[in-house]
């Protein structure tokens, strides 16, 4: 029969072709960067090239398989890192600002298992773990005001998204890396520059109030130097009454005169006798 086959084009055509259908459908390549579930007749019975933390490419399960042809099917997983971009959230924060918030998420799935049991296929894990991306947002932000996405406070805020989001996901058998803000506005027209406006006020009134507070310490740091300058003049004078007049009387001239630049030369004409009195120091006290 077999001779028969072979002398039979035909025949032989089938057979080959009967081969490499049998062949297709029992021997299987398992990539490095994909594990797979073997599922036969609709139930997950084992986990190949599973993704296990620290492992190094070349020392995996990935290679060629055997499976029973036509009961068993493998379903793909990517083992690397995967991404899923969020639609833009509006999000109403502490100080009453809606923002316009674009996000992404990296994940990896770590349990395929239970991954082919939630969700079957990466397509749906990606839709599922979308709106859990927004809801954790949303949750975030709205405890957060406007400024603490412009601060430091920043990193605190996304890593507790991260946080909230990856105890969801475990439930599907991902593991979130990363949670990032790709863009948090205001909203353009009249709210934008109402937000502006407060905005522009608030920081208006933080400067007066700075500007006030350094005016009233600088005057109490003016009138104790004033206060402790003449105490000083005081004590110091009080030893040689004769030279406080002088002192007081060199003032003076100073002033009269306009030598200190306070009177423009020859605005005003001054006569006196040689012996007034308030020209006693010119005369050595006399």
């Amino acid at each position: 029969m077999i001779e028969r086959l072979l002398r039979n084009p035909a025949g032989l055509a089938f057979l080959a072709l009967a081969t490499v259908i049998l062949i297709g459908s029992t021997v299987s390549f398992v990539p490095e960067t994909r594990q797979g579930v073997v599922v036969r007749f609709g139930q997950p019975v084992r986990i190949i090239n599973a993704y296990k933390p620290g492992e190094n490419f070349g020392a995996t399960g990935a290679g060629i398989i055997v499976r029973i042809p036509f009961a068993e099917k493998i379903q793909w997983l990517d083992k690397r890192v995967q991404s899923i971009d969020m639609d833009e959230q509006e999000v109403l924060s502490t100080d009453q600002l809606r923002l316009q918030v674009d996000a992404f998420a990296r994940y990896r799935i770590v349990d395929p298992l239970k991954m082919y049991k939630t969700a079957r296929t990466e397509e749906r894990l990606g839709d599922a773990l979308r709106p859990l991306l927004g809801s954790s947002l949303r949750n975030e932000l709205g405890k957060e005001p406007f400024a603490a996405l412009l601060s430091p406070e920043r990193g605190k805020v996304m890593a507790n998204i991260k946080e909230g989001l990856n105890r969801e996901a475990r439930q599907y058998g991902a593991e979130v890396i990363d949670v990032r803000i790709k863009r948090a506005d205001l909203p353009k027209g009249a709210t934008l520059e109402s937000a502006f406006e407060r905005m522009r006020t608030r920081r208006q009134q933080e400067a007066g109030t700075k500007r006030a507070e350094g005016w009233k310490t600088a005057q109490v740091i003016r009138a104790t130097a004033d206060a402790e300058a003449a105490k000083i003049y005081a004590a110091a004078f009080g030893k040689d009454p004769q030279f406080y007049d002088f002192y007081r009387a060199m003032q003076s001239y100073k002033t009269t005169f306009g030598v200190d630049g306070t009177k423009q030369t020859g605005s005003t004409n001054l006569i006196l006798s040689p012996g007034n009195d308030y020209l006693r120091e010119f005369r050595g006290g006399q």
